[in-house]
């Protein structure tokens, strides 16, 4: 045994026997992430944390660049086509790779380290800390909505409130993952309802001959034809709404029976969303005509306020709730991904361990709740958006093309699933024209979410492959590890109380991964 395992070893043995700082308290023989996710919870995930406060904002940008009802809701349709499309690869690379960590775990699997790595990078230091901090202040705006009915909620009350719910829920999560994933079940439930209400609200309109906006000769009217370029545009904001159809592969590893309830969930999840969005815009547009959709900066308030009269506060009520849950679901799935980054050695290793009761990654979700305020307190977040939706749509794009270069690596490995070829070549083909016209159309935006991206190049070689650092800095790194292992209870999952080397490590190079950058 090396002095990193001794190390290891003795920092276990020092939770398990320290009486001043447990007690009693005994770590179990095997700590390991529970599989509590069932195919219902499964659903949640995945319908939860694509309904969050896109379809609430994003039917708006969908219509103005489409030019048109009829060609908008073709965007919409088509735009949950395409996300089918790559759920089904993900569907392959998952039961394939059954690992946590979604397109991360399969990137650093097929083509190494630093690709991994930049991905992880980028998706840790802005794409989910941005997104989550939107999130959460959409979610605050909307509660305080009522307080301030005639204007806009003070900045320091939206941030003051964004924080608490993000504080709360990083609190659920740490303590149980049953408990967060029944949030996530109840909320999206109340986001389904509330859209279920738009929707029934909307066909009673269109029953009562409402209905102008949808017939053809109308739907497909242009003011100005579009461009090609403008489609694309489209076709980002509608994708922006469907954002999140690839978490469930997050946390593979808490599924229950996982080559079959993975592809399960996603063949019932895509279509179910795809479904109720369409059926959403037709409700919009069966109330609303073209331009009073344009001028509202909050269509489904406006909705409500046009048809519910009095249950109008139903609506800001329904997006909060809704945003809620989203905040839930990425703050569980982004977790996961810093703990697969620090099981992989790309992260400080501490970030690998879960607590040895509740069996919760709480040092990667506190890692991603600071990271969130940080971002909170910038202010400007809104002007990240852009930046995060190109290094997005990157990521997936360089996901699927993992996939083709897998298999042609490896023919003859067993796939439980394996779609036809066909599948992934065509959301390439989408993919490379969206983010095409997306760089010709704004090229500074992109310019800057791809530097912001290869910055993990120089971090990558100091702190992942530069193995031979100075004695002061391995030090360091043991005694922060050690710390933290003392204040939050952790220990590495699946360890053998005797070698303390976790089962997912290579035990010929257990040291190496678990030591982590810095």
């Amino acid at each position: 045994m090396d002095g990193e395992e001794r190390r290891r070893s003795d920092a276990q043995r020092s939770i398990m026997t320290d009486s001043n700082i447990t007690g009693d308290l005994r770590i179990p023989e095997r700590v390991t992430l529970k599989k509590e996710i069932g195919l219902l919870s499964a659903c949640t995930i995945i319908i939860g944390n694509i309904i969050g406060s896109g379809i609430f904002i994003s039917p708006k940008g969908v219509l103005e660049h489409s030019g048109s009802v009829g060609l908008a809701l073709v965007v919409w349709m088509l735009g949950g086509g395409v996300a089918a499309l790559g759920s089904l690869c993900y569907a392959e690379l998952g039961v394939t790779i059954p690992k946590s960590g979604g397109d991360y775990s399969y990137v650093t699997e097929i083509f190494g380290g630093l690709v991994g790595f930049l991905l992880l990078w980028s998706a840790v230091l802005i794409m989910y800390p941005t997104t989550l901090a939107v999130i959460a202040l959409t979610f605050s705006n909307y509660v305080l909505q009522p307080v301030f009915p005639y204007c806009v909620p003070p900045y320091m009350a939206t941030r003051m409130l964004s924080a608490i719910c993000i504080l709360f829920l990083t609190w659920v999560n740490c303590y149980s993952v049953r408990l967060a994933t029944r949030i996530q079940d109840v909320f999206t439930v109340g986001k389904l309802l509330a859209l279920g209400l738009i929707i029934t609200v909307g066909l009673m309109q269109i029953y009562g001959g409402n209905y102008e906006s949808l017939t053809p000769q109308v739907a497909f009217r242009f003011d100005k034809p579009p461009s090609i370029g403008q489609i694309a545009l489209a076709f980002l904001h509608a994708s922006f709404a469907f954002s999140g159809w690839n978490f469930l592969n997050y946390v593979t590893e808490e599924l229950v029976d996982p080559r079959r309830n993975l592809p399960r969930a996603i063949y019932i999840s895509i279509p179910l969303v795809t479904i109720v969005y369409t059926l959403t815009n037709i409700a919009y547009f069966s109330s609303m005509s073209p331009d009073e959709l344009l001028s509202s900066n909050a269509v489904a308030v406006t909705f409500g306020e046009k048809l519910l009269g009095v249950f109008s506060t139903l609506m800001p009520i329904s997006v909060a709730l809704s945003t809620f849950g989203g905040i839930n679901g990425y703050l569980f799935t982004s977790s996961r991904l810093c703990f697969s980054g620090a099981r992989e050695g790309h992260l400080p290793s501490l970030l690998a361990m879960i607590h040895f009761k509740h069996c919760t990654p709480i040092p990667a979700l506190l890692v991603c709740c600071t990271a969130t305020i940080v971002i909170l307190c910038i202010g400007e977040t809104h002007n990240l958006i852009n930046y995060v939706s190109f290094i997005n749509y990157l990521s997936y794009g360089v996901t699927i093309a993992a996939l083709l270069f897998y298999r042609w690596k490896k023919p003859n490995l067993y796939r439980p699933i394996k779609v036809s070829v066909l599948v992934p070549l065509c959301y390439l083909l989408f993919w490379a024209l969206l983010l095409g016209f997306s760089l010709h159309s704004e090229p500074l935006v992109c310019g800057v979410g791809l530097v912001i991206m290869l910055t993990g190049v120089p971090v990558y070689f100091l702190g992942v492959y530069w193995k031979d650092k100075p004695k002061c800095i391995y030090d360091f790194i043991e005694w922060a590890t050690y710390l933290g292992q003392r204040v939050f209870f952790v220990v590495f999952p699946q360890f053998d109380p005797i070698e303390v080397i976790p089962e997912w490590t290579d035990k010929t190079s257990a040291t190496s991964k678990a030591s982590g950058p810095f």
